[in-house]
């Protein structure tokens, strides 16, 4: 972008071009003029008196004008397209021409114009005078001899818009120039009242020329009637020009309404522009001479008033001061580059303008001042005071946020750090140099955490450290190790250089009870070390006496088997087309004697933690075996799905284990399906994969289970050598009225058929589900639809009455018997064809 004073010259040039161009071109037409005048041989008396009668007129109409100030340029529009009108009613046009370019000058020249704008408003009005005489000429226009009618009107109107159009077109380009203003936001102001005024003087002009017909001496009453309209003209220009006035007063007072300091100045420095007409304005405040500058368009400066450069022009100025005049928070300035005199109403805006300015800076002060005192507090409630670390409630807000956003945030974790032996450091050295331990201890925790980490103090001589995104559980242990590492070199205290001992618990976020959890096992596991002398502890439930108490398992594993308070109920899992029951699922239950039943999802983690898993899991094993047998005893050759826990799969005899106890009752490994949840941690070791490899040789059928739920992938499909996918219920629930939960369905289903997979749909509860999962190509399902959980022997006795006088099945078909269903066959794999099917289900 150009320097300004580089534009302002380009500028400058531009203008000076254009006016010169507009003078040559009157001097033209009044050399053609003379030229004509002359060329008739003879000048007569009366001649030149009608010229001087034509040049008063059209002085007059020069001189009676509304005066409107652009920038620091004044703009007057005159009467002088009626006089010469008149003029060429009653001379021939050459002399209307000179007789304008003389009238026009001198009405000029009294008031002592520039010479620039003297030589545009002559040759501007001789060039509009030519153009509106050239027009009568081609219209062969007689004023004398023409009708009082259309013959009269029409061409006197055509000269007319002429006269009007040519001077808005030469006129605007240059007063736009001289302001520097647009050429369009010219045009549009005040158009309506300039196109009223066109509108009204010309039946001033159709009259005066009616009247002239009848006697040429009325010519002499024609100044008055002008300057009587002109009056009333400017009038209504003035009472115009005050309303649109007090508008923009009130637009830009509105538009200070904003609480941000910047945003105030930066707007009172655009509207000042446009409400006074200024070429530059500046806004300086005295607290701390802070200067903001520019014009309509854009802010050139803001910053240290010392920094601004030196401005030129003329300026006024204001005091930014309340209404009370006791507050002056700085200064108003509009530059121009002429000089300007305000009237009564500019200096009256000017003051109530500067007068809301002020306010709006001192509310915007108050406004900051409030908002750095809100945040000071803010951050005084969710920080320590000593070491500046988050507190315990900033650390709560943040660990229920981040278990919000689990699993997309992975694993959570927690770590408590508890020093050893602090009293000691208070009781010997003061509480001074104790809590110059803790600031010590607080950086060292803060250098050692890595970003994403929240370390935070809860009080005396305990710490936190939020850890979040970690990969898997076991990562935590090794981030905690690295944290107390930190605390290990000696502080330096006076030259004193001291030990400090720290224990550590560190616990992963659980499935549920959120941050209040996470920190009660965190605290566990740190008194935990504490009583072993350990640096650092993990969580374990087993050790875990809340939980324990809670569900006396560790003490009440035997009689839960033996007093058979354990239980396993089967939910059968149904051919979606025929209703026929093809397999069915054990849901282990625990029927506590003083709290009832209790769901597997209370129980089972507590289980696999405090090593209860073996007996819990063969107790479900025996009964699922058991009950498959009695099935396949009485005709129905159904499978058996029993959910497995990870916990199962880490230990390398599991397979032998299991296939001992399938032989053992003699049922074949084919009608056990293992369920397989928390596929994607389970994945990532080894030895599953190798215990997995053992049960699938062996003929033992896998699933995996709620697929697509978010932790299921095709990396680790393609890692678990399974032969089906269940679809969880809650996308089931939400097929009818979501897209998304639908998209999840079908292309699990597309996934299954082209990997050759058996896909059964969990949770299904109505007819409208069933038909739709068939539809989308899932052919096996269960859910209340057709049966609630129920013991072995009342779902055998279910079997034997079967749906519709048919055994075995738990719902009527969807199609007739006979009917031609086509579905596409499963795809097969390296010679193999993966989709073993449970019995009855279609291919």
């Amino acid at each position: 972008m150009a320097p300004v004073g580089q534009h302002d010259n380009e500028t400058d040039r531009r203008l000076l071009l254009l006016v010169g161009l507009v003078v040559l071109s009157a001097a033209a037409a009044a050399i053609i003029s003379a030229y004509l005048i002359w060329s008739t041989g003879t000048v007569s008396v009366g001649d030149l008196f009608t010229a001087v009668k034509l040049t008063s007129l059209v002085a007059v109409g020069a001189t009676v004008n509304v005066q409107i100030r652009i920038r620091a340029n004044t703009h007057g529009i005159s009467w002088t397209e009626v006089a010469f009108l008149i003029g060429l009613a009653v001379a021939p046009a050459p002399w209307v021409v000179l007789c304008t370019g003389l009238g026009v000058g001198i009405a000029r020249g009294i008031v002592r114009l520039p010479p620039l704008k003297l030589a545009f408003g002559v040759a501007k009005d001789m060039l509009v005078a030519s153009a509106a005489g050239l027009a009568l000429i081609v219209a062969d226009w007689e004023w004398q001899t023409a009708a009082p009618d259309l013959r009269l009107v029409v061409p006197l109107a055509a000269a007319y818009l002429v006269a009007v159009i040519l001077d808005e077109v030469i006129a605007l380009p240059v007063i736009a120039l001289a302001s520097r203003t647009s050429w369009a936001h010219l045009f549009r102001a005040n158009w309506g009242l300039r196109l009223i005024s066109a509108a009204a003087r010309f039946p001033l002009i159709v009259a005066t020329l009616l009247i002239l017909r009848t006697n040429p001496w009325m010519l002499l009453a024609v100044p008055p009637v002008v300057l009587g309209l002109h009056l009333v003209y400017s009038a209504r220009v003035r009472a115009r020009t005050e309303q649109q006035a007090w508008q923009r007063l009130a637009q830009a007072t509105d538009a200070l309404n904003v609480v941000e300091l910047d945003t105030v100045l930066a707007t009172a420095v655009i509207q000042a522009t446009e409400l006074f007409s200024a070429d530059e304005v500046e806004v300086e405040l005295r607290e701390d001479r802070r200067l903001v500058r520019g014009d309509g368009a854009t802010i050139s400066y803001t910053g240290p008033a010392e920094g601004a450069s030196p401005a030129d022009g003329p300026v006024i100025s204001a005091g930014l001061v309340g209404h009370d005049r006791g507050v002056d928070v700085g200064t108003l300035r509009l530059r121009f580059r002429g000089p300007v005199t305000f009237n009564e109403r500019e200096r009256y805006t000017l003051s109530t303008f500067a007068s809301a300015l002020c306010t709006a800076i001192r509310n915007a002060s108050a406004y900051a001042q409030l908002a750095r005192a809100a945040e000071e507090h803010a951050n005084a409630a969710a920080h320590d005071a000593l070491t500046g670390l988050a507190n315990r409630r900033h650390l709560l807000d943040r660990g229920t946020e981040l278990l919000g956003r689990v699993p997309n945030t992975g694993v959570v974790a927690l770590l408590l750090v508890d020093l050893d032996h602090f009293k000691e450091v208070n009781d010997t050295l003061g509480h001074t140099a104790g809590d110059r331990v803790l600031v010590q201890v607080a950086d060292r925790l803060k250098v050692a955490a890595e970003d994403g980490d929240l370390v935070a103090r809860l009080g005396g001589d305990e710490f936190a450290v939020l850890l979040s995104g970690l990969p898997a559980p076991a990562v935590a242990a090794h981030r905690a190790e690295r944290l107390l590492a930190a605390l290990r070199e000696p502080l330096d205290l006076d030259g004193m250089r001291l030990t400090v001992e720290a224990s550590g618990g560190v616990a992963v976020a659980p499935g549920n009870g959120g941050m209040v959890e996470l920190l009660r096992r965190a605290d566990v596991a740190m008194y935990q070390a504490k009583r072993t002398g350990q640096r650092l502890a993990d969580y374990a439930r087993c050790r875990d006496t809340a939980t324990l108490s809670r569900l006396n398992l560790g003490a009440g594993r035997r009689p839960v088997v033996a007093d058979h308070e354990f239980t396993v109920n089967f939910q059968p899992i149904v051919d979606l087309g025929t209703g026929d029951v093809i397999a069915a699922e054990a849901l282990a239950q625990w029927h506590h004697p003083e709290h009832g039943a209790v769901d597997p999802l209370r129980f089972l983690e507590e289980v696999d933690h405090c090593e209860l898993l073996p007996t819990f899991a063969e107790a479900v094993l025996d009964q699922s075996i058991i009950a498959a047998g009695s099935w396949r005893d009485a005709g129905f050759d159904l499978a058996v799905a029993v959910n497995v826990l990870p916990r199962s799969l880490l230990d390398a005899r599991f397979p032998s284990s299991l296939l001992a106890r399938l032989g053992a009752y003699g049922l074949p490994p084919d009608r056990l399906v293992l369920e397989l949840t928390e596929a994607l941690t389970i994945s990532q070791l080894e030895v599953v994969d190798q215990v997995l490899g053992q049960l699938r040789d062996a003929g033992v059928r896998l699933a995996l289970d709620e697929f697509g739920s978010g932790y299921s992938s095709l990396t680790v499909l393609s890692r678990i050598p399974v032969h089906e996918l269940k679809i969880g219920r809650t996308f089931v629930s939400g097929m009818e009225t979501s897209t998304e939960a639908a998209a999840v369905i079908r292309s699990t289903v597309d996934l299954g058929r082209g990997l050759g997979l058996v896909v059964v749909a969990e949770g299904v509860e109505s007819e409208p589900q069933r038909r739709a999962l068939w539809e989308l190509g899932c052919t096996a399902g269960q859910g209340h639809l057709f049966a609630r959980p129920m013991p072995a022997t009342r779902l055998l006795a279910a079997l034997h009455r079967g749906s519709g006088g048919r055994p075995g099945t738990l719902a009527p078909p969807l199609h007739e018997e006979g009917a031609i269903i086509r579905l596409t066959q499963p795809r097969r794999t390296n010679g193999r064809d993966r989709g073993d099917r449970l019995p009855h289900l279609p291919a």
